[in-house]
């Protein structure tokens, strides 16, 4: 950045002006002036005392953002006695406070939920994220042109207000972050909401978007480098050189404010605090286990040590998967494959994520000063739509509140009995923001001036008092149910079982998708059978790999039993994908012919019945991997081998899955799966009789994998 640097003869007569403001500016050091001013300035009005116990009680808050908007039923709502189509697949569970439940998914959260105040009655009556949203993250409604656009002119977002009224004490330059991107939509739309907005954009929050997952994630702006200390000093030396030439014309008043943050600054970039809440992986391998080692997990421990650090308040956005845009289910916006999406990634990622964040501030005696709200822009729709999915749904939705000052153990309002309407106590997202204020001792009945002087009130929401309330009520605690081996921490394999070792035998191909794993037919499940089927068998010293392998074919008792097999008969082994995205997928398997000599398997079986891999949508709920609409597909022949370690060979097939044009959505439709078909293709009928000689022919299946690389986003398309 420092471009003058060792160029001191050549200070300000051959420097252009916009060279000079640059280098005079605390962006130098990769900190934008805007951001450093807003800490440093005091609140334009004193902050208000307000006469109650629980007014302050929040030191600092961590904001998780659940984009795209987690589905009521299935988390924090559910509706056990509603019809099938408005209450899903999955079941509710007892949480450890009497008379409270959540869904299945979240066994984990269900286990703390004395620690939380759960909201049930919360509306913004509109069904748009982006204006929704922005209803959230103000307490207003949008009024704009676009509220898909940042615009100077909307409404500041609430951290700008604690930004603006409690900066940190400790970390002034760093009063509010967020964390690990800007909101985005499909593809790139940045909807307003998240800004500073008619405050300016000094009151923005410092976002440091990057990967916090990244084993090599490094913060622009906090990394000096190579730069020694004092040579650091001599380039500040430098800059104020500049700036004694620039002082009067440039900044004038605020001469005094620039000055006191460039050197809180600097202060910043010589100390080791800030660089060192951002390196993560130096948490303890079982603490970064304990959060899930997934993307908003690793945003979760670093929200945790930012606030130790001397953070006021972190914004996490829910971080996208890769090929998590252009897609009809992206994050929390499950408009397809509502309850496979939830209990694939989803609830994993949350229930482990959020627990951890919860358990660890407990533990390090955080959480008494930190509020922890968990919240979206919206819900999901009550009836399930023809893609087992759930659109949005602004009407009624809930959201979770933990920590410092909230009365823990309590569910505030209720939901109808479809959970589509508030039914007691509505909750609007003013009085959210209220409570936030309150809880951060910032008076919600105050008011804050613009730049150009005109007063504006903070909110005209009102504190929800059940949740702030003095006289916090007995919580009567019991055992929880659910089952925490139910929701195992989040598996990004696109299979299961691709080893065939776990204990599981193969299941109908009509048995349906939970839980997932793989589905085929005709199962032969009599061992003295020789019919034409699958079958899992113990690989004794067969494998190069795992306890099992599927064997497609006939004979496999010994082939000594009378067969007839007609042309059209087929053996599909499929599976679904979990949580598929955009982007390039490569299913791949091992395998190799076997039976009872080289000279039949070549003669019989690859003249009478073909092999293929395939990649398909399904066409039914029941995720029948015969019912289904093929993407791709690819004939294979394997070489046969009975030795006692076959020498197996791999068979693979590529396919992209994307939109057709930039910016559209690829559906995920009913579900997109992987399958082996083994078909007799020849015309007639393979009659082979019970007369002594083995007739065995059949291939054999191990090692099936699935990868995938996400689509690249295209930084040019907004739609």
């Amino acid at each position: 950045m420092f471009s003058l640097l060792d160029q001191s003869s050549r200070l300000c007569d051959r420097i252009d002006r916009r060279e000079m403001l640059r280098l005079g500016g605390a962006g130098a050091f990769g900190l934008s002036l805007p951001s450093l001013l807003a800490a440093s300035e005091k609140p334009q009005l004193p902050i208000d005392v307000v006469n109650d116990p629980t007014f302050g009680r929040a030191k600092n808050i961590i904001y998780l953002w659940l984009q795209g908007g987690p589905p009521q039923h299935e988390t924090f709502d559910p509706k056990p006695d509603a019809p099938s189509e408005i209450r899903g697949p999955l079941k509710p569970i007892q949480t450890n406070v009497v008379g409270t439940h959540f869904g299945e998914l979240l066994p984990r959260t269900a286990r703390i939920a004395d620690k939380l105040a759960i909201v049930r009655s919360l509306s913004t009556n509109n069904n748009i994220h982006s204006s929704s949203g922005y209803h959230v993250l103000t307490g207003n409604k949008y009024i704009g042109p676009n509220a898909r656009t940042i615009s100077p002119t909307d409404w500041p977002w609430f951290g700008s207000i604690v930004k603006m009224k409690k900066p940190s004490e400790k970390l002034p330059p760093l009063s509010t972050v967020w964390i690990p991107d800007y909101m985005r939509l499909n593809e790139n739309v940045t909807p307003a909401g998240q800004t500073g907005g008619m405050l300016g954009s000094q009151w923005d929050p410092d976002r440091f978007v990057g990967e916090p997952w990244d084993p090599n994630y490094e913060v622009d702006g906090l990394n000096l480098g190579d730069i020694a200390p004092m040579r650091l000093k001599k380039r500040m030396s430098l800059l104020d050189q500049v700036d004694q030439h620039f002082a009067i014309l440039e900044r004038g008043r605020a001469l005094h404010t620039y000055d006191k943050f460039r050197e809180q600054a600097f202060d910043l970039l010589t100390s080791n605090r800030v660089r060192d809440a951002f390196a993560i992986r130096q948490e303890p391998e079982k603490l970064q286990d304990r959060y899930g080692r997934t993307r908003w997990g690793y945003c979760a421990m670093l929200a945790r040590r930012l606030i130790e650090a001397g953070v006021r308040m972190v914004h996490v956005n829910w971080a996208r998967e890769p090929g998590d845009s252009a897609v009809d289910n992206p994050m929390w916006d499950t408009h397809a494959q509502n309850a496979d999406r939830l209990e694939d990634a989803l609830c994993p990622i949350f229930d482990v994520g959020f627990t951890a964040l919860i358990e660890d501030l407990d533990q390090r005696g955080l959480l008494n000063e930190t509020l922890v709200v968990a919240i979206a822009e919206f819900g999901r729709t009550p009836k399930i739509n023809a893609k087992a999915g759930r659109d949005h749904w602004g009407a009624v939705f809930s959201f979770a509140m933990a920590g410092a000052g909230i009365s823990s153990g309590i569910v505030h309002g209720a939901s109808d009995r479809i959970g589509g309407q508030p039914a007691k106590d509505r909750v609007d997202p003013h009085d959210v923001t209220a409570t936030i204020f309150h809880l951060m001792g910032i008076n919600p009945a105050g008011k804050f001036k613009d730049p150009q002087r005109r007063e504006h009130a903070i909110t005209d929401g009102s504190p929800i008092a059940s949740i702030i309330g003095v006289d916090i009520p007995l919580v009567e605690t019991t055992t929880p149910g659910g089952d925490i081996a139910r929701v195992p921490p989040y598996n990004q394999d696109l299979l299961l079982n691709g080893q065939f070792d776990q204990d599981v035998l193969l299941r109908e191909a009509t048995f349906g998708s939970r839980p997932k794993g793989w589905r085929a037919t005709p199962i032969i499940t009599d061992a003295a059978s020789d019919a034409f089927g699958i079958q899992l068998v113990e690989d004794g010293d067969l494998s190069h790999s795992g306890k099992k392998h599927a064997a497609i074919g006939f004979g496999m008792a010994g082939g000594k039993t009378a067969v007839s097999i007609s042309q059209g008969s087929r053996v599909t082994l499929g599976q679904e994908m979990r949580n598929p995205r955009a982007g390039t997928f490569t299913f791949r398997v091992r395998a190799v012919g076997a039976g009872s000599s080289a000279e039949f398997f070549e003669q019989t079986f690859l003249k009478q019945f073909s092999c293929k891999l395939v990649v398909f949508q399904y066409k039914t709920d029941v995720k029948d991997p015969q019912a289904r609409t093929e993407f791709a597909s690819l004939p294979f022949v394997p070489s046969f081998s009975n030795a006692k370690q076959p020498d197996y060979q791999t068979f693979e097939i590529t396919k992209k899955l994307d939109s057709a044009s930039p910016g559209s959505n690829f559906s995920i439709g009913k579900g997109l799966g992987v399958a082996v078909v083994v078909e007799k293709t020849a015309p007639g009928e393979l009659k082979l009789p019970a007369d002594g000689k083995p007739h065995a022919a059949f291939i054999r299946l191990d090692d099936i994998e699935l990868d995938f690389t996400a689509r690249t986003v295209n930084e040019k398309v907004k739609v």
